[in-house]
């Protein structure tokens, strides 16, 4: 049995939902053949999600590790290829705490790369029925701070575990008075097992183009 650790974070921005955890969940609930999957709900605020993760992932000392988050206005589940080094943010998180131009970690390299499979866990999805892509950034907020600081605490501590960030759309729920793409929970979750049953079987990624041209 493979170890996963599934993350997703606490409502944010004035929502009562936050799909990333409503997909969690039902992973966990229901979890592929194979996997031994653990959660741990993230807050939305600089510094703490760090805590969280690191005593999550202590705690369950996982061999695949995949943090998931919101992308409102994502039309599908888009896996990310890199995280950087920089918190800024547009809006303040649940704290009250808006950094601007900040390091993740002070004097850490500029950017990871995800050590998960990420086109093999795109092509997964989509294999399932459910649109997905790479995505080359994983912005500035509490998504990206998640994300950086797991891939430093790969690389610096546990080199053996494979680790990403998977950026999901909003709930149903969340667009019922405006025009933006949504996936159900039960969708989102369909795909975040296939990623996490991908990742914990692919040796190779595969040799496919998924780059953007803008």
């Amino acid at each position: 049995m493979t170890r996963v650790l599934l993350t997703g974070f606490h409502p944010f921005g004035g929502s009562s939902v936050n799909p990333s955890w409503q997909a969690v969940s039902l992973v966990a609930a229901d979890p592929p053949p194979g996997l031994t999957v653990t959660t741990a709900r993230l807050s939305c605020v600089f510094g703490t999600a760090l805590d969280e993760l690191r005593a999550a992932v202590e705690q369950s000392d996982p061999e695949v590790v995949v943090c998931v988050g919101e992308a409102g206005g994502r039309p599908g589940v888009t896996v990310e290829r890199v995280a950087i080094n920089v918190n800024d943010a547009r809006i303040p998180d649940n704290a009250g705490q808006q950094p601007v131009d900040g390091p993740v970690v002070e004097g850490g390299p500029a950017a990871y790369f995800a050590t998960l499979p990420v086109k093999a866990c795109v092509a997964a999805v989509r294999a399932a029925g459910i649109p997905a892509s790479v995505s080359q950034t994983a912005g500035t907020f509490v998504c990206n701070h998640v994300f950086y600081g797991l891939a430093h605490l790969i690389a610096t501590e546990r080199p053996a575990v494979r680790g990403g960030f998977v950026h999901v759309p909003y709930a149903p729920e969340q667009v019922v008075d405006r025009n933006e793409p949504s996936l159900p929970a039960a969708t989102v979750a369909e795909a975040l097992r296939a990623i996490a049953v991908a990742a914990a079987s692919t040796e190779k990624d595969l040799r496919i183009a998924e780059g953007a041209v803008h």
